[in-house]
């Protein structure tokens, strides 16, 4: 299927549609226009530095325990028992998947899969991940497109084994929030019109609680929360969520151990910013144009009046990829030789369609077909312009602060996740410098005071996607506590 052109049209916008309500969608954030992106989230007016309210308090007398319900024998009924639909021989580890409910009353639930590492599970940590939109699925996307043990052949009903799945380094949690994404749901149909960066960190937690009391094995194991796009945005106030509460709270302290953004959506000036620097830095647009967008553009006021220049640089940068800007588009003659096939998320969509595979992940509660979909375009009722205030709060904690960069992602550029970095002045301990995997280069690194920043050389927006051998050794660096390797 033939992906829209347009450089500022992306591909996970063809197929927005919400399985089972009638209410009017609109486009994930970071796959808006990017003028646009930016103009909706200042028009919000929310609190800037993150959770705000939820998080300000300082004493029990704010805190109510959150939802949390009797969870025996559901770890047991939601294992896979026979494995996914067209796996591979020779799978050694076990996965589940299922329900948990965060709100009894509206009927609201999130849908998981778990992947334990095929090698001393019982010891390695435990790690979340997050794919953002928001409002796209971390099954389709992170699951069986990224990190996930599975790839889908092009078939779209068997699969093969990812060599350098994550699950090698860390037993792996993909949840698919907030309601209305992917397989979650609500009974509620007006839930969907609430979804917000609060309500999904709320949610999230409230998973965890009780996800920790299906799998109680797990609550004392180290913990770390990953993700990438706008995750830049459900992970940093997921863990600020996690700290607070773990001061107060009379249910399960979560050993919050690290968190790790990849190409992250923190910041909206210096997303903006850095975006028309990167494109002006890789010959995309004139320098002519660029001129005029140094000379007009106020990226910090939303107001500044060079909407043309901006419109003028798009239209010189032409039809391209953005989440890969020299990768192909699906269906176009170059893709057939592509290293990652762009064609992967028709192949996934396919593939979690199935009855069989629903009844498998036990996603198919009703015996009803089930419409899956890459990302719901949700309405969204609240997100900071930057969450860096939240991410500064987050490094001064002691927890392990990384961000990494794929280094031809047009969505999120490696130069606007500098910039957003330069904002925040941390103070260098380590300085730029390459490191290794595979005999060569795999990208580079800097280590600041309580933070680091790593590029993950010739990958787009999913690293783990077009570059598996590197984000896996990135991976396992960061669950260890240590750089990338800096010699061959």
């Amino acid at each position: 299927m033939n992906k829209p052109a347009g450089v500022v049209i992306l591909y996970i916008l063809i197929r927005l549609v919400i399985f089972s309500t009638a209410y009017r969608i609109t486009a994930p954030l970071d796959h808006q226009p990017l003028r646009a992106r930016i103009k909706d989230a200042s028009s919000k007016g929310h609190d800037q530095s993150g959770l705000g309210a939820i998080s300000s308090a300082s004493s029990s007398e704010y805190y109510s325990p959150v939802y949390s319900s009797p969870q025996d024998g559901m770890m047991e009924a939601d294992k896979i028992d026979g494995g996914l639909p067209g796996q591979p021989d020779g799978v050694n580890f076990d996965q589940y998947a299922g329900y948990v409910t965060v709100d009894p009353g509206h009927g609201r639930a999130l849908f998981y899969y778990f992947v334990e590492s095929p090698v001393n599970a019982s010891t390695k940590p435990l790690v979340l991940w997050l794919n953002g939109g928001p409002g796209c699925s971390s099954l389709g996307a992170g699951a069986m497109m990224e990190l996930g043990p599975f790839r889908v052949n092009s078939d779209g009903k068997s699969l093969h084994l990812n060599n350098y799945a994550w699950n090698h380094a860390a037993n792996i949690i993909f949840l698919e929030s907030p309601a209305g994404v992917g397989f979650s749901y609500s009974n509620t149909t007006s839930d969907y019109n609430l979804s917000g960066d609060k309500r999904t960190a709320m949610d999230t937690y409230t998973f965890l609680i009780n996800w920790l009391e299906r799998f109680p094995q797990y609550k004392t194991r180290d913990f770390y929360v990953t993700g990438e796009s706008y995750a830049g945005h459900y992970v940093p106030q997921l863990a600020e969520l996690i700290l607070h509460n773990n001061e107060i709270t009379n249910q399960t302290v979560i050993n919050l151990r690290g968190i790790a953004m990849g190409n992250a959506w923190i910041d909206d000036e210096t997303t903006e910013k850095g975006s028309y620097d990167f494109f002006w830095s890789h010959a995309m647009y004139s320098d002519q144009t660029y001129e005029e967008i140094q000379k007009h553009c106020d990226f910090s006021d939303i107001s500044s009046p060079c909407d043309s220049y901006l419109s003028q640089a798009d239209d010189q940068v032409g039809d391209i990829y953005l989440y890969n800007i020299y990768a192909p588009f699906c269906g176009t003659p170059a893709s057939s030789g592509a290293g990652f096939d762009p064609c992967s998320e028709d192949y996934i969509f396919t593939y979690l369609n199935l009855p069989e595979v629903q009844r498998a992940l036990h996603a198919n509660v009703t015996g009803l077909p089930y419409s899956w979909d890459t990302c719901a375009g949700l309405p969204w009722n609240d997100r900071p312009s930057t969450v860096l205030p939240v991410i500064q709060k987050l490094m001064a904690s002691g927890i392990r602060v990384w961000i990494y960069s794929g280094d031809v992602d047009g969505v999120v550029p490696v130069s606007a996740t500098k910039l957003s970095i330069e904002k925040m002045n941390p103070q260098v301990k380590k300085a730029w410098h390459p490191w290794y995997t595979q005999q060569e280069v795999g990208g580079y690194a800097v280590v600041y005071l309580n933070l680091t920043f790593v590029t993950v050389r010739d990958s787009g927006h999913f690293v783990p996607s077009y570059q598996p051998a590197r984000a896996l050794t990135l991976f396992s660096s960061f669950i260890n506590g240590e750089l990338p390797p800096a010699k061959p």
